[in-house]
């Protein structure tokens, strides 16, 4: 699978496939809202302490980003690793908000 880096684009892979996340204005509002964060610096503070269930709503988020719709829908019933599911995100969050 080719992604998009430079739109923010990371790959995950789910249930033995490459999936494209990406943080699109839409996901981080989404997953603001979803989290119960006001501002920017309230997400920051929480995605340093996250759970399993929201570490599933934001790589939800991504994939609907990444134009991933159907498998956002069935995530939990895939494989997913926890661990690369983490070093995606945080690579979603660093090329999405160009750090």
């Amino acid at each position: 699978m080719s992604v998009n880096t430079v739109r923010g684009e990371t790959v995950l892979r789910i249930g033995g496939q490459d999936a494209s996340l990406c943080l699109t204005l839409g996901a981080l509002a989404e997953i603001e809202g979803a989290l119960g964060c006001k501002q920017i610096s309230d997400l920051q503070a929480r995605l340093r302490d996250l759970s399993a269930q929201d570490l599933v709503l934001i790589v939800k988020a991504l994939l609907r980003g990444g134009g991933e719709t159907n498998r956002a829908a069935s995530l939990t019933e895939l494989d997913v690793s926890p661990a690369a599911a983490m070093r995606a995100v945080s690579q979603a969050f660093r090329l999405g908000l160009g750090e």
